[in-house]
């Protein structure tokens, strides 16, 4: 029987493509901040360091992630929308909202995306290497610099946006085990679920081919 993979939607291929942007600055301790938004939302709760410089395109685009590998190394936040045309970099975030222990990128995260909870916000840490997501104003999911099956990277990607229940089903976690507000720790062959009163570790099951 032959296997058919199962195509992502484009702001999923948006959410995948990011996280791998974010592994690969992990990988090098570089620290940034990616948002994704609605261009008309977004509008007027950023500001920009660099406006006399304009730069346009799609994520998605051949040979763009790297462009934007680069960009995302500059002061400030690199804002897309769900479909992947960016909307500015390099960008001062204006909506913030302190996360106790932690700093102005944090704070920042946490502010848009309480701001509009329709926005997600992906912060890499320099210092940790860590990489944290952020919607309605939680870290919903943790990841490190370690490469992920290219099968689970798309089921975290279909997890974050369109709460696609498969990532969880992958590591045989019941969905219904798992109450909000809950966070998701997701390494090469194991994934954790964190929530205020408990905690669930399992491996991570890869697809099987044939």
């Amino acid at each position: 029987m032959k296997h058919t993979e199962k195509k992502p939607d484009t702001r999923s291929e948006v959410m995948r493509v990011l996280l791998n942007i974010s592994k690969s600055l992990a990988k090098e301790q570089q620290g940034a901040l990616f948002v994704i938004a609605d261009r008309e939302k977004i509008d007027g709760n950023y500001r920009p360091h660099y406006p006399q410089i304009e730069f346009a395109g799609n994520i998605l685009t051949k040979g763009m992630d790297s462009v934007i590998e680069k960009l995302a190394t500059l002061d400030g936040a690199v804002i897309f929308t769900p479909e992947g045309e960016m909307v500015a970099y390099g960008s001062r975030i204006l909506k913030s909202e302190t996360l106790l222990g932690f700093g102005t990128k944090h704070a920042a995260a946490r502010g848009i995306t309480l701001f509009d909870t329709t926005f997600t916000a992906i912060l890499v840490s320099e210092e940790t290497g860590w990489i944290k997501v952020f919607q309605n104003g939680d870290i919903v999911l943790e990841t490190d610099a370690v490469d992920i099956e290219p099968s689970t990277l798309d089921k975290v990607s279909r997890f974050l946006t369109n709460q696609d229940m498969a990532l969880l089903a992958s590591a045989g976690i019941a969905a219904a085990t798992i109450g909000p507000p809950a966070v998701l720790i997701v390494g090469g062959a194991y994934m954790v679920v964190r929530t205020a009163g408990s905690m669930i570790s399992s491996a991570l099951k890869k697809d099987k081919r044939k």
